[in-house]
C-alpha cells in the first residue's frame, strides 16, 4: 500500500508537469496571451484531476484496510492510464510549438530577404561617410564590418529600413549625432577606401554575420580595434 500511495503521488506530479507543459506550448503555438485561453477544449476534463489530488490522497489512505487489493491495483493504472494520455498530448503540444517557432524563423528570414534597400549615390556616400568616420583608420575589411552592421540592421524588423534611417537613428551612431557624419558626408570627405567598402557592403559583403553592433574593447568577433556582437 506504501508503494501504492508512493506511485499515485508521483503520478499526479507528473501529471502536474504535463499540464504545464500542454499550457506553455499552447500558449506559444497559438498565440494566447492567458493560461486560461491556451487551455484547448480537450484539455480541460484532464484539468479536473488536479481537483481530485486531495481526494485521492485521502481515499486511498482512508481505504488501505477496506479496499480490496484489486480495486486499489485498478485505481492506481486507471490513474497511470490517464496521466500517459496527458503526457502524450503535452509531447504533441511541444512538436507543435518546436515546429511554429522553425516557421516563424523562416518568415522572418523571408521578410529580411524580400525587404528593399534604397542604394543610391547619395546612400553610398552615407555609408561611405560613416564607414569613415567610425572605421577610417582600420583595415578594409574593419571598414566593410562596419557597412555590414549598418546593413544587418536594414535587414532587421528592430531597425529602419534605409540606411539614413538606421545611421541618423538617435543615439546610435556618434559621429551622426555630433555633427562630424555631417561635414565628412557634405563635403565628400571620405576616402576611396571608405566608398569601395560601403560598395562591397551594399553589394552583400559580410564579413561578421548577424552582428548588429560594434564597439572597442567589448567582446564578440574582433575585427582590428573594434568588437563585433
Amino acid at each position: 500500500m506504501l508503494r501504492y500511495k508512493m506511485n499515485l503521488k508521483n503520478g499526479i506530479a507528473k501529471a502536474r508537469m504535463c499540464m504545464a507543459a500542454c499550457v506553455a506550448a499552447s500558449t506559444l503555438t497559438l498565440g494566447f496571451t492567458s493560461r486560461a485561453a491556451a487551455v484547448p477544449e480537450d484539455y480541460l476534463q484532464a484539468a479536473d484531476l488536479f481537483q481530485w489530488e486531495s481526494f485521492l490522497i485521502d481515499s486511498s489512505m482512508a481505504a488501505e484496510s477496506s479496499k480490496p487489493a484489486e480495486v486499489k491495483i485498478k485505481a492506481a493504472q486507471s490513474a497511470e492510464e490517464t496521466f500517459a494520455v496527458i503526457e502524450e498530448k503535452a509531447e504533441k503540444l511541444e512538436a507543435e510549438r518546436k515546429q511554429a517557432e522553425e516557421e516563424q524563423k523562416a518568415r522572418e528570414q523571408r521578410a529580411a530577404e524580400t525587404r528593399v534597400v534604397s542604394a543610391g549615390g547619395g546612400d553610398k556616400e552615407l555609408l561611405a561617410s560613416i564607414i569613415f568616420c567610425e572605421a577610417g583608420n582600420q583595415s578594409f575589411e574593419g571598414q566593410v564590418a562596419v557597412g555590414a552592421v549598418v546593413m544587418n540592421r536594414i535587414a532587421s524588423s528592430a531597425y529602419p529600413n534605409t540606411i539614413e534611417g538606421v545611421i541618423y537613428q538617435p543615439g546610435q551612431f556618434s559621429p551622426a549625432g555630433s555633427g562630424w557624419l555631417d561635414r565628412v558626408r557634405g563635403t565628400a570627405g571620405y576616402t576611396a577606401s571608405a566608398m569601395q567598402a560601403a560598395e562591397a557592403a551594399l553589394a552583400g559583403q559580410n564579413p561578421i554575420g548577424g552582428c548588429l553592433y560594434f564597439d572597442q574593447g567589448g567582446y564578440g568577433m574582433q575585427i582590428g580595434a573594434h568588437f563585433f556582437h
